[in-house]
């Protein structure tokens, strides 16, 4: 059987220590919980994070969160200063690390069952900066980011109707306008003659360039704030520089689950909960 693989997502570790670890969750025991890692530019909610505890600016992103149950961290290392969080060290032991990544997903599971049982929404994270512990930034610098949320439609470029119709149904009443198109032309076309603030790029597309697609939306006056997003599946190979020269927001690994759909939309488009 195949077993639902819990997303892990690693911040702030060493290229040569990152494929050690990705390597150790996915060889996890057959008699517990599947892992998979996450890629750096994916935009999916991960279900537990993994911090190098010697990369003090990755302590301070996770820090930017009050440490719960719904948002499990684990932090890898000899870290500096103590963090309410619990702690693997080094050298890897992976029977622990094992143990300790199936309770936390076991106790966020059961925060997420009470949330659910008071009808409670699980609230996605739209900040993408880190929050700042001493703030002397002026308040009229952060005005002046702010802007309106997107209006625009979601645009979908796949080879059939199949995803678009089930996002229509996902978002429900929602004013939210979702076209579909299976031709790069077209996608660019209505890119520049509507108003347009997500494209989602399935790479599996025949005939599609996803990145010569990306950069002919970006290249368009006024798409600035288009945001391009590229859904993954195993046959493709995903090039992160090609991706970010592009204009390629982030990635989402195919298939895509419904509650990782409308999170990133929440993202995205500042729906509201």
């Amino acid at each position: 059987m195949h077993k639902y693989p819990f997303a892990i997502r690693l911040i702030g570790f060493p290229p040569d220590e990152r494929p050690h670890i990705a390597n150790a969750l996915a060889k996890a025991p057959d008699d517990g919980p599947g892992y998979s890692c996450l890629h750096e530019d994916s935009l999916q909610d991960p279900d537990l994070t993994m911090v190098n505890g010697d990369d003090l600016k990755a302590l301070a992103r996770v820090m930017a969160n009050a440490p719960t149950a719904l948002l499990p961290v684990i932090v890898v290392g000899n870290a500096v200063m103590d963090f309410p969080y619990p702690r693997l060290e080094r050298p890897h032991d992976w029977a622990r690390m094992y143990d300790m990544l199936e309770e936390l997903l076991q106790r966020r599971a059961e925060s997420l069952a009470h949330l659910a049982a008071r009808g409670l929404p699980f609230i996605t994270e739209r900040r993408r900066r880190p929050r700042l512990d001493f703030d002397v930034t002026d308040p009229a610098d952060y005005a002046r980011q702010r802007k309106a949320p997107p209006r625009g439609a979601v645009l979908i470029v796949d080879k059939g109707g199949a995803l678009r119709d089930h996002m229509a149904k996902l978002v429900g009443e929602r004013k939210l306008s979702i076209e579909w198109t299976d031709s790069a032309a077209t996608a660019v076309h209505l890119c520049e003659e509507t108003p347009v603030s997500l494209v989602m790029i399935n790479t599996s597309t025949p005939g599609i360039d996803p990145y010569g697609l990306t950069a002919a939306i970006k290249a368009q006056k006024g798409a600035e704030r288009i945001a391009v997003i590229l859904l993954v599946g195993n046959a493709f190979h995903y090039h992160s520089g090609k991706a970010k020269a592009a204009g390629v927001r982030g990635i989402l690994d195919k298939p895509v689950a419904d509650r990782h759909l409308l999170a990133t939309l929440k993202k995205m488009l500042s729906l509201s909960v």
